[in-house]
């Protein structure tokens, strides 16, 4: 749990568990530092500092409790002022979940970071850059070498994320901030209108802090970005992903492979979009994407995670509705491998960590699955 920073009103102190102490990594179970998760958290309280300070703000997450509550998801997620408010309370917390997964699965996305290359100039200083599905190019009189460094430098790592936002966004910029030399391409694909809050978070992420204009040298000299602007591109598409039909899908995701995050998002599709939609689109996407691209998916635990299904109204759990998908496929020419599960896991924040408001400890369950595309006979 976390310390809540000091405010001029007093509230009755909420039990809390004993402090931890400032380690490293205050619980084994995340896989980012102390210091990594403090800084997402100033990321966040940063970005919505007017949200955090608005008098209306309890009101608004008492709404939007309701909403979740009665797993009416559209009316949680349907407003601007909701959006911000539920990334200033909930997404903190799951930025440094989800920064953790990311992390501790670090052997298997490295995997799709794709070599770049490095262009150095012999005798004109306007070579054009190249991406990593091209070689350099440069302009016509000019002398220039191309050299290959995709081992230490301009690595290119893509994510794309369905059903997700602020968390995923800042999570995904700690991976890369973990790796100066890797540049990511995040995709957000969401129905709910988050573009406004994706664009405030993308520049507190890629804009350094404003500090004192009385602040030494030194100080001003290493004051930098949590990531460069061109480490970070994000692209927001507002869809429901249940409404894409394979070929969308497949123009979405490109001829790359790239892991794919489902995070608190598969038990929703679930609920609003039914058991045959969310099947159909988790079928569309084995065959959308490419051979050893990578899906993840984390969620809430046990019964809070369950799907009704038929007449009878019967209850599944989602991670066996998941295995029974994706480790069932029937397409020919596509296999799906389980590397990695686990049922229950537990993300306690140190108490010495300091955010606005209090925040809580999250439990959850991830599953991580690689796709083989096998050629046809």
């Amino acid at each position: 749990m976390v310390k809540k920073q000091s405010a001029k009103k007093s509230h009755p102190p909420k039990p809390r568990p004993a402090p931890s102490k400032p380690a490293d990594s205050p619980n084994p179970r995340i896989n980012i530092s102390f210091r990594s998760q403090q800084n997402l958290l100033d990321i966040f309280s940063s970005a919505f500092a007017t949200v955090l300070s608005s008098g209306d703000f309890p009101n608004v997450l008492q709404e939007i409790k309701q909403a979740l509550f009665n797993r009416d998801f559209a009316a949680a997620f349907g407003r601007e002022d909701y959006l911000r408010a539920y990334a200033a309370r909930w997404s903190p917390t799951r930025a440094i979940c989800y920064a953790s997964v990311f992390q501790g699965i670090r052997d298997h996305l490295t995997e799709l970071e794709a070599p770049g290359y490095e262009v150095v100039a012999v005798d004109s200083d306007h070579v054009e850059p190249a991406t990593a599905d091209e070689k350099p190019s440069a302009p016509a009189g000019s002398s220039a070498t191309a050299s290959r460094t995709g081992t230490e430098s301009n690595r290119t790592f893509r994510m794309l994320s369905i059903g997700g936002c602020a968390a995923e966004h800042a999570a995904f910029a700690q991976y890369l901030r973990e790796a100066p030399q890797l540049s990511g391409r995040l995709t957000l694909i969401d129905s709910a209108p988050w573009s406004g809050v994706v664009t405030l978070l993308q520049d507190q992420l890629t804009t350094p802090p404003q500090i004192s204009t009385f602040a030494s040298e030194v100080a001003k000299a290493s004051n930098s970005a949590f990531v460069k602007p061109s480490q970070l591109s994000v692209d927001f598409k507002q869809q429901d992903v249940l409404d894409l039909d394979l070929e969308s899908l497949k123009h979405m995701i490109g001829k790359d492979p790239l892991v794919v995050t489902i995070l608190f998002t598969l038990n929703e599709l679930y609920t609003n979009g039914g058991l045959g939609k969310t099947t159909k689109f988790l079928g569309n996407l084995g065959q959308s994407l490419p051979n050893g691209s990578l899906l993840l998916v984390v969620d809430s635990p046990g019964s809070y995670s369950e799907a009704t299904v038929g007449k009878e109204k019967k209850r599944y759990p989602m991670q066996w509705l998941l295995d029974h998908t994706l480790l069932s496929n029937k397409v020919s020419g596509i296999k799906w491998e389980k590397l990695e599960s686990d049922e229950s896991v537990w993300c306690r924040l140190s108490d010495e960590l300091s955010y606005p408001m209090q925040l809580e400890n999250m439990r959850y369950q991830v599953h991580l699955y690689r796709l083989e595309v096998q050629p046809p006979a």
